[in-house]
């Protein structure tokens, strides 16, 4: 039996909007990572980027389950010496909603090359509001 190996030429890319209102984080990571990795596909090939292009809308109305808002930390460095910030989800939902659901999409993909492309196919907008109605996106649902 052959195995089948996608050549990226010759992968077509679907558009998707998924609304983030209610749903919590971490399954709406994990659902956009494996649409944008193109795991959703029987073309998938973990060497090449088979994925889709995701739209990520109301990411102001996401959810964290128990009391991570105000146990877990979103941290980053500067760069400076001594310049660990952590801001709480609570704050971060609040102010960066967007930030935070591209933070959690981009840990659960790889970490190489072929991950920093796979990235750049996802859009995040807090509203309800996206400039990619040309494109036609199919309404995709997270369970």
């Amino acid at each position: 039996m052959k195995t089948y190996m996608a050549k990226p030429l010759t992968v077509e890319r679907k558009w998707y909007v998924i609304d983030a209102a209610g749903v919590p984080l971490g399954r709406l990571a994990s659902r956009v990572a494996s649409v944008l990795r193109g795991k959703n596909k029987p073309t998938f090939t973990p060497n090449v980027d088979t994925g889709d292009f995701v739209i990520v809308i109301n990411t102001d109305k996401v959810v964290l389950t128990g009391k991570k808002a105000e146990e877990k930390f979103y941290r980053y460095h500067t760069g400076y010496i001594g310049g660990l910030k952590e801001i709480s989800y609570k704050k971060m939902l609040a102010e960066k909603s967007d930030l935070a659901v591209y933070e959690a999409v981009r840990g659960m993909l790889p970490k190489n090359s072929l991950g920093r492309a796979t990235l750049k196919k996802l859009r995040v907008y807090k509203g309800a509001e996206h400039n990619h109605a040309a494109q036609k996106p199919e309404v995709l649902t997270v369970e």
